[in-house]
């Protein structure tokens, strides 16, 4: 499979982002796949659209998008993206909004149509904490997942989409008392038994819900 894998910039007054520093790391290629590396801008409007030039410009298989979660331990892909179509954020200083709705004309939510459960399984057996995820959030993640998820119902129905979040790395939580974080190389670690495990296989039959 070819196989788009992007990554959020640093946002959030942080240096780096996680996701990005684990995909600049992973191979060119994970068992049968080809990988693609692709850094997109964590802005709502902006986001989605290298995706979509990247989708004009060559054939994938699949596109995964990474994220950061800090607080979250585990390795969390995510199982679906909302709609927030009343989605606004003030800029205190222009009072004007800098979001508009997700996508006015688009589903409530679109799942993600990728074997989540069997890349969740896939991290464990490498000793990874791993969990699925119903909420992406309400912040660029989740809009990107929706995108993806619009993409595949309205003009990409050849693709597989997801989004997996990781959390913080150790030099992220030097002044963040009792925040969880992760080591980078066992985030790629992580990230690449997700991407290999991906397949066009049926999920994993595996109960993974929570109580919270």
């Amino acid at each position: 499979m070819k196989i788009l894998v992007t990554a959020f910039d640093p946002f959030g007054g942080e240096k780096t982002n996680p996701a990005l520093e684990a995909v600049k790391q992973l191979d060119g290629r994970i068992g049968e796949h080809e990988i693609t590396k692709l850094e997109i801008p964590t802005i709502f409007q902006e986001s989605v659209e290298p995706i979509k030039a990247q989708l004009s410009q060559q054939h994938f298989d699949v596109v995964l998008a990474i994220g950061q979660a800090g607080g979250r331990y585990a390795l969390t892909p995510e199982r679906i993206g909302i709609n927030i179509d009343d989605a606004r954020i003030a800029d205190n200083k222009k009072q004007q909004p800098i979001d508009e709705p997700i996508q006015s004309d688009g589903a409530a939510a679109y799942f993600s149509n990728l074997p989540v459960k069997t890349m969740i399984e896939a991290i464990k057996k490498e000793g990874i904490p791993a969990t699925l995820s119903n909420s992406a959030g309400t912040f660029v993640c989740n809009h990107i997942l929706y995108q993806l998820g619009y993409l595949h119902a309205t003009s990409h129905p050849e693709i597989q989409f997801g989004f997996i979040h990781v959390p913080f790395t150790p030099d992220q939580v030097t002044d963040k008392p009792n925040t969880p974080s992760m080591a980078l190389s066992t985030i790629v670690k992580g990230l690449t038994a997700a991407i290999a495990a991906i397949s066009t296989d049926e999920d994993t039959k595996v109960a993974l819900g929570e109580t919270h």
